[in-house]
Order: structure tokens, then sequence, then C-alpha cells
């Protein structure tokens, strides 16, 4: 159920960015407007993203997703009726606040339905929507403008938006907070090592401790433990900013999201400019090669770093820094070549290595963040993480239009290519994280 909502959530902020030629035609918006259309989005997203992921540990995770779901499918559809640019900025960050509360909610679900035995696992799978959605929002957003016009396709994803939050109000169900590890450590579900503890919220919660015993020797009335009271804002920042290895997963976040959202907003125009696709076909080709990628190999990351998680401290930080490390190579490689078949190939290839980074994302830092406290977590990810990614859009569309390289494709090309230097740097982060913080900051949580 999950997978589907996060199927729109990038969908819907993607249909956007493949409509940007046809933006540019009939509204005359240069490569620095249209690179604040796309950071409008990602600023108001990543400044909410702290409340929301507070609020998401306090209520229930069900409202927040659903309603969210809600606000951001009427926001899209409210995109068609957009006339002025201060029209596309204002929805645009509309939108960012309704999905902002998807992540902090959602993550924090998976995570008590999955104790560390499985949860990469669980979360790559779910990380999979965000690759296939936004394919079909830019290959369908594309389609839309050239068939039909450009405002179609925000009815269209939009609508779909609200039919599924109908839908699923009835089935999505509130796991108790924590409720994985407390079942993960009782002694049954270590000796049987292959039995599901997360089937079902009511079999969860039969699983737990007691939290209070009645009657007598021959009867003892069990219920559920109650989950922990939720934190503060100040124990929640105290907890994220004394551990250094959250501290190099937040950096090392902003990093490969600087690099992200420039690949999700100019790939389609960057297409049209150097190699003359047309609109569908950059639409399509712009994000398929690379999230089709990410798609198949996001599983393989989950699983990888589940096994080397109980190795060692910092195994599903290992698999990440890998992507990034054998990633950098082909995001040089996008923007230097002129050779459309190499263009394809190295897309794919990045592609691979992103989704071994993306499906650790916060599986990583669960490691070393309470559960009462995940929700948050997620909310100051998202905050520090696509406050400074946001960037990237932006810094782009100035680079393409001032860069020092003669014309507007040599400059997004060399911009693109300085994605590069980014990942590397990330890559080194996470190895001295591995080596110095990880041990200390993983072992503490595991004995909490």
């Amino acid at each position: 159920m999950l997978w589907f909502i996060c199927f729109f959530n990038y969908a819907d902020r993607q249909a956007v960015y493949s409509v940007f030629p046809k933006l540019r035609q009939e509204f005359g918006f240069d490569p620095f407007q249209l690179g604040l259309i796309a950071s409008a989005f990602t600023w108001i997203y990543a400044a909410g993203a702290p409340v929301a992921g507070f609020i998401g540990d306090w209520l229930r995770r069900k409202t927040l997703i659903l309603g969210g779901c809600l606000f951001w499918s009427a926001i899209t559809v409210a995109t068609a009726w957009c006339g002025q640019f201060w029209h596309f900025v204002t929805v645009r960050a509309m939108e960012g606040l309704g999905e902002t509360f998807y992540f902090p909610a959602s993550m924090s679900m998976i995570s008590d339905y999955h104790s560390a035995r499985t949860r990469s696992r669980a979360m790559s799978i779910h990380q999979s929507s965000v690759y296939v959605g936004t394919i079909l929002g830019s290959w369908w957003g594309a389609w839309f403008a050239e068939h039909h016009g450009w405002r179609t396709g925000f009815y269209f994803f939009g609508l779909l938006g609200v039919l599924l939050v109908l839908a699923l109000a009835r089935f999505l169900r509130e796991p108790v907070r924590g409720q994985a590890e407390t079942a993960d450590a009782l002694p049954e579900s270590r000796s049987s090592g292959r039995e599901s503890a997360h089937a079902s919220t009511e079999r969860d919660q039969s699983r737990l401790p007691s939290a209070a015993t009645s009657g007598s020797s021959a009867g003892v009335v069990n219920r559920p433990a109650p989950a922990a009271a939720p934190p503060t804002v100040r124990e929640v920042l105290a907890e994220i900013f004394r551990t250094p290895t959250a501290w190099v997963l937040l950096g090392v976040f902003v990093g490969a999201n600087f690099v992200a959202t420039i690949f999700l907003t100019w790939t389609p125009t960057f297409l049209v400019e150097k190699f003359n696709f047309k609109l569908t076909a950059a639409g399509l080709n712009g994000s398929i090669f690379i999230h089709l990628a990410s798609a198949l190999s996001v599983p393989l990351g989950g699983a990888l770093a589940d096994r080397w998680a109980r190795r060692f401290a910092g195994g599903r930080m290992l698999v990440q820094a890998l992507g990034l490390l054998v990633g950098a190579g082909f995001v040089f490689v996008v923007g230097m070549t002129r050779n459309v078949h190499a263009l394809i190939g190295a897309m794919a290839v990045f592609g691979f290595c992103k989704g071994l980074y993306d499906a650790n994302i916060f599986a990583s830092v669960y490691d070393v963040v309470a559960p009462r406290a995940r929700a948050t977590a997620a909310g100051v990810m998202n905050f520090v993480g696509w406050g400074g990614g946001g960037l990237g859009p932006v810094v782009f569309g100035w680079l393409a239009q001032h860069g020092r390289y003669g014309n507007e494709v040599a400059n997004m090309s060399h911009a693109i290519a300085f994605g590069a230097i980014v990942y590397l740097v990330g890559a080194a982060l996470l190895l001295v994280a591995i080596l110095f913080f990880a041990p200390r900051d993983v072992g503490r949580e595991a004995r909490a």
C-alpha cells in the first residue's frame, strides 16, 4: 500500500520537470527561473520536514500519510491552472509542503514492521516505487504534453492520487511503535529464525511483553506493552547530533541529493538541448535508464546491507559507499560524452549504483536512532538533505546560463560532470565513519 502512495509522491513531483521545454516555449522562462520553480518544491519540502517528522512521532502515521497524499494530489491538479511564474513557484512550494509528511511517517511505520534483520530489504522494496514513479511521471507527463497539452498530465496524476487515498483508507493499519525490535528479541523469534514476526499488527502486538498481568497463577492475561512516550524536539536533536555516524550520514545525504535533484530536474531538458531528443523521448529516456536500473539494484542493495549489517557495524554504509564510489565515474561520463550509446550506458550504470546508496538512506540512520524518534530523525534527514540538495537545480540553472564554457549546452555538461566530485567526497566520508564511528554508535543503540 505504501508502495503505491510513494509512486504518486514521485510521479506528481516529477511530471513538471518533463514539461520544462513546453513552459519555456509558452511562458519564456529562462533556465534560472526554471531552476527556481524546481527548488521551490525542494526548499519547502526540506523546511517542513523536521516539523513533519516530529508530528509523525506524536500522531497516527496513517492519518499523516493519507492526508498528505490527498493534499498533494489536489495541488497537482491545481498546477494545471497556472499561468504565471509566481503561480508555478507557489504550487510547487505547496506540493513540497504536502509531500514532506510522507517519508518520516512511512519510514517509521515500516521500521515497526521490520527489525534490523529485514529492514533494509523492506525499505529497498518500498524505494523501488520512487524509481517507477519517477519514470512514469516523467514519461507520461511528457507524453500528455506532446499530445494533449502540458496541463492534462497534472489532472491525470492528481485525480488518480485522490482515488488511491479513498481506496486505501480502510486497509492501511497503524503498528505499535517499536514492536519490531521487541518481537525480534523474544526467544521464540530468535529460535525459529525464519518465522515472520511482522505479518500483521494484531499478531505483532500479541507477541509483545505484557504491560500488565491479572488473574490467578492458572491464567495470566497479557496485554501489549504501551509504546514509549514520544520524544521532545530537544531529546531527538540531542540523540542525533551526539552521534558522529548520524552527522556523516546527514552530510553525505546532502551531496547525494544535490546530484539527484540535478538529474531529476534537468535530464529531459539536457537531452533535448544536447542530443536533440523529442520531448516524449527525452521524458522517457531521461528517466528510464537511470531509474529502472535503480529499481533493479535497490533490492540487491537492501539484501546485501542486511547481510553485512549482521557481520559488522557500518555494513549498510559500506554498501552506500560502494554505490557512490563506482557511480562517480559514470556521472562524469553522462556529463561529458557526445555519444548517445555511451550516454545511455553511463546513465544505466549510474542508476544501478544510485540504487545501492538509496536502499539504505534511512535504514543506516535507524541503526543509531531509537524507534520512538525515527519519524523525527527522518524529518531531520530530509530537512538537511533536501535543504542543501535543493540548491542543485538552481545552481545548475545559473551555471547553464552564466558558465564559462561558451554556450548553454557546454555549461550543462560540465555542471553534470561536477557531480562526480560530490560522489567521491561522499564515499570518502562514509568510509571514515565505518572505520572510526560506526562500531561505537551502532553498538550503543543495539545495547539500548
